[in-house]
């Protein structure tokens, strides 16, 4: 009979009642039936059972640490959600998000590498040397492997760490694959983009391989055909079903979708039949699909034991490709780009432990700020020696606080090609205009150099079968411009330039950039190593620099360890841009 005010099925309940069968069962068997046993034996024995038993009980009792699921989404524009106005049905988004907190000042980097490494060391890209660009296939490049990952110190708490999806960190040593960065286990792809079907990626002419991943080994068994967004849910499932909802779990599902090639599966293009704009309709039909696969991962939450203790982190990689059907309107800009409409995201928080439930937070949130709030969630300790980027802002996401954040380093890139009219005179002599950056400082934004495709993308542009930019509103002042100022709170579309109006402002932003540029650490941007090319690697994209290879060269490897090492001394420039390969094929 269970205990006075115990429910038979509960936890606690089960414990009681196991200890006490273990206890009275032992004791009938060591006196009655081993009844020769000495005291001394006998106690050691109980000792035996106790800590066997005091096991059991620890893995029955619910975890404190909340199991902490991050989905990102690749290339979804800011405006294609539902609660943004979208005509694209997104019912699983809209529901999480009103039953959660919206994340609408949120922002993330204008491409892919440089998001997923903010997100997973808490660091700016002029802090790890991934300021330019994203890391190509073909490059000996990865997330320096002196940086401490996200996943890493979770485990360091006791969690589980499973990463499902796209990881675009690199991959060129087997010590860069994300099994080696704290993830117990990885299923998904290495590149920033391949076939949704197939998984195979051509780099270039000639230069194609496999792309689908099982820890450290391709996936072969895997290859049957199936859409990754389905087949990566499937995965997520999976895990979910094995592992104990009494332990804590980190999953990180990084979707390839919606990023190009534009491919779906012909049941969800039911709905946009009447989209005329081909790849506007791929990417709607690629959309709806991962919006039921989100509410397939929910509903497995629930399922298996997790939903009640756990904290749904939604996110976009970066802007949306107008030419490959994404729109950011009303904002600015594109993916690849540091207007408004490249970096500003889709996101919001869905948890039951959020205190303030269907709420919208427009305090300044960065994507780097997602380390140190998912690490103190877990109990877990930061390194004092670990310089980071990111704030713990969970009290201002679940309780309305005010955020520590008061500006955000969107980048610097010293690679970037240089805005012709820029010079230190036009940056006041505090800073070349010439070079791509952009900064933000409370409600103020700075951009020199070359910003990056600058249009405004109305809905009306995705009305013609084909790419339309009749619709799009045009500047004419753009040339010889190297220098823009915006109040992105009153002007979030960045539309009235206050450069010239404001200019001690802009003096002062201008100092900000250079004291973050003194804090730079080289531009890692290898060129292209002709032993990438997966014929040489039975056909797939994986490592490969051997270790004898490295005995050969220890100098290299040296090299960029004391490059890492002295980042605190150095004042190299800072940086990033560029846009993931586009490929349309498809769908």
């Amino acid at each position: 009979m269970a205990p006075s005010g115990c429910a038979p099925h509960h936890w606690l309940c089960k414990g009681t009642m196991l200890a006490g069968g273990l206890l009275a069962g032992f004791s009938v068997l060591s006196f009655l039936t081993y009844g020769y046993l000495s005291w001394e034996t006998l106690g050691s024995s109980l000792e035996t059972t106790r800590a066997e038993l005091g096991k059991e009980l620890e893995a029955s009792v619910p975890t404190t640490q909340p199991h902490i699921v991050f989905i990102l989404a690749d290339d979804q524009g800011f405006r294609d959600v539902g609660y943004h106005g979208s005509e694209i049905r997104t019912p699983t988004l809209d529901r999480l998000a009103a039953e959660g907190v919206k994340l609408e000042n949120y922002y993330v980097q204008p491409m892919c590498t440089p998001s997923r490494s903010q997100f997973i060391t808490g660091k700016y890209q002029i802090h790890t040397g991934l300021q330019h660009s994203v890391i190509r296939p073909t490059q000996p490049n990865c997330l320096p492997l002196d940086n401490v990952t996200l996943p890493q110190k979770l485990k360091e708490v006791g969690y589980s760490t499973h990463m499902v999806g796209k990881w675009h960190l690199g991959f060129y040593r087997k010590e860069c694959m994300p099994t080696q960065r704290g993830f117990d286990s990885f299923f998904g792809s290495l590149l920033g983009s391949g076939d949704y079907y197939t998984h195979y990626k051509c780099d270039s002419p000639g230069i194609c391989g496999y792309d689908l991943y099982e820890n450290d080994n391709a996936a072969w068994d895997h290859d049957n055909g199936i859409y990754s967004t389905q087949m990566y849910t499937q995965k997520v499932q999976q895990i979910l079903a094995s592992h104990n909802p009494r332990t804590p779990i980190f999953l990180y599902i990084a979707y390839q979708a919606v990023h190009s090639p534009l491919q779906a599966p012909g049941k969800y293009f039911e709905h946009y039949r009447s989209i005329n704009n081909i790849n506007r309709r791929r990417y709607a039909a690629m959309l709806a699909c991962l919006d039921e696969a989100i509410n397939n991962v929910t509903l497995a939450l629930k399922r298996y034991g997790y939903y009640d203790n756990s904290i749904l982190i939604y996110s976009s990689d970066n802007g949306g490709q107008p030419m490959a059907g994404g729109s950011n309107w009303p904002l600015r800009g594109s993916k690849g780009s540091y207007w408004e409409g490249g970096i500003r995201a889709v996101g919001f928080v869905h948890s039951p432990l959020l205190k303030n439930k269907g709420s919208v937070c427009k305090e300044l949130v960065h994507i780097t700020d997602w380390f140190p709030t998912l690490i103190t969630l877990a109990e877990g300790q930061i390194d004092e020696d670990i310089q980071l980027d990111g704030y713990d802002i969970w009290e201002t996401i679940s309780e309305g606080r005010r955020s520590p954040r008061v500006d955000i380093l969107h980048n610097i890139d010293p690679i970037y090609t240089k805005a012709k009219n820029g010079s230190w005179a036009a940056g006041f002599g505090i800073w070349n205009t010439a070079i791509q950056s952009a900064i933000r400082v409370n409600h103020w934004k700075l951009l020199t150099g070359n910003p990056g495709y600058s249009d405004w993308v109305p809905p009306q542009s995705f009305s013609n079968a084909g790419p339309n930019r009749w619709h799009n509103e045009r500047v004419s002042w753009m040339a010889g411009k190297t220098v823009w100022l915006f109040n992105i709170t009153a002007d979030p579309y960045e539309r009235v330039d206050l450069s010239g109006k404001y200019p001690d402002i802009v003096k002062q932003l201008l100092r900000r950039l250079s004291q973050f540029n003194k804090t730079a650490v080289p531009v890692r941007y290898p060129a292209k190593d002709p032993r990438s090319n997966p014929k040489l690697n039975g056909g797939v994209w994986g490592p490969w620099f051997k270790e004898d290879e490295k005995k050969k060269k220890p100098g290299k490897i040296k090299g960029e360890n004391k490059q890492k090492k002295n980042k605190k001394k150095t004042s190299q420039k800072k940086g990033h841009s560029l846009n993931c390969h586009l490929h349309l094929a498809g769908g």
